[in-house]
């Protein structure tokens, strides 16, 4: 793979190639703050049919790298996707986030639970893979994404959005039995529908445990971890090759667990300074990140001196620049097209700024 000019540059270095710049890519980058997505979305106002109708998620996939042609191109979905297909259906309402009704909570509902058969339940995730890839060719890397167990579990049990996850906290130290059945019923799905996008063209799968950063690092390791574990094995037995990304919002006091669950590369928030991370994760683990998305509201200054000391203590080797959690909704769209600017003039603007 070294060397190849036919392999899209964030590819490269999720696969170790030492580069002369990081490439880029921003969480959330298909949203909210750029007005062609507002448009689209007040034209088609069911998330469910933006994120699974193949022409709507390919448009709004496509939207930010048409406009700032980053380095990655993230399928539009959800982390919920694939929980209809194996027997939890939820909806997503504008104001108040993912509805799961009923909630998971009895032994009875995990047992009438069902393998995930993807090519059944998410027909669609393949057409949009496959589409996207035609359209970017070697231009940017294609990224799958799902959630991970604690993080869909949560989702599940909760019923909705939660604050403090009494719910399934209440679950786990109550009746951990039921809720490590439910957790490997989960991964086992995810494993499934993670070899499936990339079977259908992604290059790179980003893991997204969202709430596993509001476990105790004993409850991450009961709860989280070995789910995550669970994933990665199945994964890398049949596609060994393909890079895969862990994220967690809040992951301070995990981020040396993170780096045991497998994956190649640990995407950072931006609580985490950039040198204390590759410090703590050590030499064989990549990193992504991790810029404050409020620095987009700053000065150009600003936002080219904060990217600039990311990729300085990040280092040549196996460093995707993105923000540490997603861009913001109000986020101003000529500056999120100077992050990207920045970012592809980083070797450059390191050398002035040495």
């Amino acid at each position: 793979m070294t060397g190849s000019t036919q392999v899209p540059y964030l590819l490269r270095a999720a696969c170790g190639e030492v580069l002369d710049r990081p490439p880029v890519w921003m969480m959330r980058q298909a949203g909210r703050y750029m007005k062609a997505y507002r448009e689209l979305r007040d034209r088609y106002p069911s998330f469910r049919d933006r994120s699974e109708k193949p022409e709507l998620a390919i448009e709004i996939s496509l939207q930010p790298f048409r406009a700032f042609q980053p380095d990655g191109v993230i399928l539009f979905s959800d982390i919920l996707t694939p929980l209809p297909g194996i027997g939890i259906p939820f909806d997503i309402v504008e104001s108040r986030g993912p509805v799961i009704d009923p909630p998971i909570r009895t032994l009875e509902q995990i047992h009438q639970l069902h393998p995930l058969e993807p090519e059944e339940s998410l027909p669609f995730i393949r057409e949009i893979l496959q589409t996207l890839r035609q359209e970017v060719g070697d231009r940017a890397t294609v990224l799958g994404f799902v959630g991970a167990p604690w993080t869909l579990a949560a989702y599940a049990i909760e019923g909705k959005s939660s604050k403090d996850y009494t719910v399934i906290k209440s679950m786990a130290f109550n009746e951990p039995k039921m809720l490590h059945e439910f957790l490997g019923k989960i991964a086992d799905a995810i494993a499934t529908y993670v070899r499936y996008q990339i079977d259908s063209g992604a290059q790179v799968i980003q893991l997204f445990d969202s709430w596993a950063g509001q476990l105790s690092p004993q409850d991450y390791d009961t709860f989280a971890l070995p789910y995550q574990q669970r994933i990665v094995q199945q994964v890398k037995s049949t596609h060994p090759n393909t890079p895969l990304i862990l994220y967690i919002s809040g992951s301070a006091g995990v981020l040396e667990r993170m780096a045991k669950s497998g994956v190649d590369i640990v995407s950072v928030d931006w609580t985490v300074d950039m040198a204390d991370a590759r410090q703590r994760l050590g030499s064989k683990i990549g990193v992504q990140g991790n810029v404050d998305p409020g620095i987009l509201f700053g000065s150009k200054d600003l936002i080219r001196d904060r990217i600039l000391d990311t990729i300085r203590k990040a280092g040549n080797w196996k460093h995707i620049l993105n923000l540490g959690h997603g861009i913001l909704p109000n986020t101003p769209e000529e500056n999120a097209a100077y992050f990207f600017e920045t970012a592809k003039q980083a070797d450059q603007l390191l050398a002035i700024h040495a």
